[in-house]
């Protein structure tokens, strides 16, 4: 029986678990290497997210259990999510299995063939690789994150699957924003905030639209979403430059899911398949993450860049 406890481990912070005399002397005075902690789960998880092979090794020679599980998730499975090749490679030489079954179908080893860059593993006979539309889904994934590129924080989008950029001015009952005020905003949208805060952007992509905030985070109010997702899907995100990212997924005019985190790193044990795999692949790319939830697919950046095919100005009732 695992039991929860702090003592031994209190006071560590992520880097502690690169420095294996830290953690070597922790053990060596009675910190259990079996228990689980509030926030980092099971030591053994904490050095294969955050550790050196080192670290990894020490604590795997003294677990009962290389593959105990937490949260659904072995460590050797933590460390691939989390692109630890050299964490991963020492918990296999300390006999963890790759081939483990957990997390919906995604084994260590074959969540590790959507980042072939690995190069961790050669598939046994009769353990199933990539299906074809998740091959499909990978290749799209690369290509997405190298269109749309990196941006700074502080913008908000909402990525709406199967409609045209007119169907959106329509649904948000907006009016076209005067050439003069958008020149003023792109020089300091801080000026009169609020006046800023209701013009957005919207362009035509492949697959539906985008509207697009690149100074604050009216693209993705709630108002916003419920408006444009009626009969369809909406994936929403503000780049909070304060609290991190903040995404929103509404559905026929519902909002399904709030305040969640796209692009992060973490997912549950409870999750599709597919959401696995696309938490997987969009680790640290949140706008690609909501493209790709709303199957858009950008040939270039300009929806999310200010080149907005049109800028409009929303009514007073839509004004956050």
């Amino acid at each position: 029986m695992v039991v929860s406890d702090e003592s031994g481990w209190s006071d560590l912070g992520c880097n502690s678990w690169t420095n294996l005399s830290l953690i070597r002397s922790r053990l060596d005075a009675g910190a259990d290497p079996n228990s689980e902690m509030f926030f980092y789960g099971r030591p053994l998880h904490a050095a294969a997210e955050y550790g050196s092979p080192e670290v990894v090794t020490e604590l795997a020679r003294r677990v009962d259990d290389v593959d105990a599980e937490y949260e659904g998730r072995t460590a050797l499975w933590t460390a691939v999510f989390n692109h630890r090749l050299g964490n991963a490679r020492a918990l296999v030489a300390a006999g963890a299995d790759p081939w483990r079954p957990m997390m919906n179908g995604w084994s260590p080893g074959r969540l590790s063939f959507a980042a072939p860059t690995l190069d961790l593993f050669t598939l046994p006979a009769g353990e199933a690789g990539l299906s074809s539309a998740e091959t499909a889904a990978v290749a799209e994934a690369r290509r997405l994150i190298a269109t749309l590129g990196r941006f700074d924080d502080g913008h908000s989008i909402t990525c709406v699957a199967g409609i045209t950029a007119a169907e959106a001015v329509r649904r948000l009952e907006a009016v076209p924003a005067d050439d003069a005020d958008i020149e003023e905003i792109m020089e300091d949208p801080w000026e009169d905030f609020d006046a800023s805060l209701a013009v957005l952007g919207v362009t035509d992509v492949p697959g539906g639209c985008v509207v697009a905030q690149p100074w604050g985070y009216g693209a993705s109010s709630s108002d916003v979403i419920k408006r444009l997702s009626v009969g369809t899907v909406c994936y929403g995100l503000f780049a909070n430059p304060k609290s991190g990212n903040q995404g929103a997924v509404a559905r026929d005019g519902v909002i399904e899911e709030w305040d969640t985190h796209p692009g992060g790193g973490s997912v549950s044990s409870e999750a599709s398949a597919e959401e696995i795999l696309a938490t997987y692949l969009y680790h640290g790319h949140a706008e690609a993450y909501c493209y790709a939830g709303a199957g858009l697919r950008p040939i270039d950046n300009r929806s999310i860049a200010g080149q907005a095919d049109m800028w409009l100005r929303l009514p007073e009732a839509l004004r956050c």
